[in-house]
């Protein structure tokens, strides 16, 4: 078996202004979670469409796997691109499940007994870890994956991940064209059929989700093949007010129409900016830290989620205490992001490469 550079497994330049924006869509993404428990209308949520967040880091997931992978995949071979996804991936799929597991046993605001067996939660924390979808608890509204709800869209990070390493690193341009325009019909199909694109985080919405990744990612990879970069002035702070009008935008009848909108067109545009936007220096500090803890935020967040959620349902505060918890909450959970993304993933990840690395050489 032929050796492996160490440079073959180098992590290449980031996008800077892509990284800060990935971290603006996570602070909306968490921010909506806090909103959607507050208010079921979503028509009163300020933050309505913030859930389309996930359909910005699959679009942009597609962009940066096509720019670090396309021209070394075949040098690396498909094992080693799988150890770096799952080095960069998995340490915080498991956090994730530890905390929502935590959460569910220990739950202070909770008034309910724990009615599972040890038996059945044990296989949902093991389907959790093993990114198995298991939408059986009832408890968390039948999520893929119960003590972690955001995990959904991990499991279809992995996915495509794995179709992009046996296949679409292969594939032609013009093929992956008809597959970006046929996954585009699929996008309209479910919002028509929906009202949304909200699918994809249930049993019941399962395939939802698999359409919104085959786009999104499909068209992150067109922008990178095309070279579809805009060259700009807009900087972090003005992409990033463009970005937040995606996740601001009113819910209502219109859904079926404006959510495609978004995801097919404003969002690629979004990633096809940020790639070609200069960055002020005085704002590197601010991306650089925005994009490290987008990842963690999201994957840590949600156990609070669950237990804000007991807490609103106790005790039904009125706006003014919701802004009293919500902003708090959000600094604490951006905090708690970094610390455990600084004493338990950095570690884990530089351990675990190292190691790699060295093995590679052998």
């Amino acid at each position: 078996m032929e050796k492996l550079s160490p440079a073959i497994l180098k992590t290449k330049q980031h996008f800077e202004i892509l990284d800060g924006m990935r971290g603006i869509a996570a602070i909306a993404v968490v921010t909506f979670h806090f909103m959607e428990i507050a208010y079921s209308d979503y028509s009163k949520d300020f933050i309505g469409h913030g859930f389309l967040a996930v359909d910005f880091f699959f679009c942009l997931s597609g962009f940066v796997i096509g720019y670090a992978y396309d021209d070394r995949i075949a040098k690396m071979g498909i094992r080693e691109f799988f150890k770096s996804r799952l080095i960069r991936l998995h340490p915080f799929v498991v956090m994730g499940s530890v905390l929502g597991l935590l959460s569910f046993l220990f739950d202070p605001f909770s008034s309910r007994a724990v009615t599972q067996s040890m038996g059945s939660i044990l296989l949902l924390f093991l389907s959790s870890i093993l990114m198995i979808p298991n939408p059986t608890m009832s408890e968390r509204y039948f999520n893929l994956f119960g003590f972690n709800a955001p995990a959904w869209s991990l499991f279809w990070e992995y996915v495509a991940n794995i179709v992009y390493a046996l296949v679409l690193c292969r594939v032609q341009r013009r093929y992956l064209i008809v597959l970006g325009a046929t996954s585009a019909v699929g996008i309209c199909y479910v919002a028509a059929h929906s009202g949304n694109l909200m699918g994809g985080w249930s049993g019941g919405t399962f395939w939802d989700g698999g359409v919104r990744i085959a786009y999104s990612f499909t068209a992150g990879l067109l922008v990178y093949r095309y070279n579809l970069i805009v060259k700009n002035k807009l900087g972090f702070i003005g992409l990033s007010i463009l970005l937040m009008l995606a996740f601001l935008s009113p819910f209502s009848t219109w859904n079926w129409l404006t959510e495609p909108f978004i995801v097919i067109i404003y969002f690629p545009l979004m990633v096809s900016l940020g790639a070609g936007a200069v960055l002020n220096n005085g704002l590197r500090k601010i991306c650089v830290f925005s994009g490290n803890i987008s990842y963690p935020l999201y994957m840590t967040h949600y156990a609070v989620m669950w237990m804000f959620g007991n807490y609103y349902a106790a005790n039904k505060p009125d706006a003014v205490h919701l802004a009293y918890i919500i902003i708090p909450g959000l600094i604490v959970l951006v905090a708690f992001a970094y610390l455990v993304m600084a004493g338990y993933d950095v570690p884990l990840r530089r351990y675990l490469t190292e190691r790699r690395k060295k093995q590679a050489v052998k």
